[in-house]
């Protein structure tokens, strides 16, 4: 077995069990977003112009946003990293700054869902809105249970020492967080990117 470097938490050996069950629900999550985007695909296969006529979004806005949620993938990895050498403080400061991130994230899914239904444009509009408020409400559900766990993390590193378990922990949400960002990969693409007519 490989001896850990001095200070350093995290020994490259094999995953843990957390780390495995969490692969395993993240199959099953993969499975539920798929069967979103099945549906998706089969309603847009049927539409002659998609969005429907009247539709407004605005792409920029919606695009750095997402490049902000985006880019906390990596900087929780950061995290991950300085947790695995042992710089508690460092892998706090990169938690912090992706729970800022993902919170910006949701503060502008809520804001855009305010000012689209101001517009009239409800889930009962027709099946592009229902579609859209399905898609960015599961992932939005999806992120805020992300952000909740990093709150959780960031408590439970609050003592000058960890526990045995905390490296496992925080790499657990870092597999959840990353899958979370790429599922929004496909949602912004079908959802802003992705046009006929």
């Amino acid at each position: 077995m490989e001896h850990p470097v001095s200070g350093q938490r995290h020994v490259p050996d094999r995953p843990p069990l957390l780390a495995v069950g969490i692969m395993i629900w993240l199959g099953s999550e993969l499975m539920f977003f798929s069967g979103l985007f099945a549906a998706y695909f089969t309603i847009r296969a049927h539409a002659l112009v998609w969005p429907p006529s009247g539709t407004k979004l605005d792409l920029l806005q919606a695009g750095i946003f997402s490049i902000v949620l985006l880019a906390s993938s990596p900087t929780f990895q950061m995290g991950v990293w300085a947790e695995e050498r042992g710089d508690r403080r460092k892998a706090r400061i990169w938690i912090v700054v992706s729970f800022l991130m993902g919170l910006a994230f949701m503060a502008n899914t809520l804001y855009e869902w305010h000012g689209f239904l101001g517009q009239g444009q409800s889930p009962s509009t027709n099946a592009y809105w229902s579609l859209f408020y399905i898609l960015t409400g599961v992932h939005g559900l999806h992120v805020t249970l992300g952000l909740v766990a990093m709150l959780f993390l960031l408590g439970r590193m609050k003592g000058p020492a960890g526990d045995p378990g905390e490296v496992n922990v925080l790499q657990g949400v870092g597999y959840y967080w990353h899958f979370v960002d790429f599922m929004w990969i496909g949602i912004f693409s079908c959802l802003f990117l992705l046009k006929t007519g």
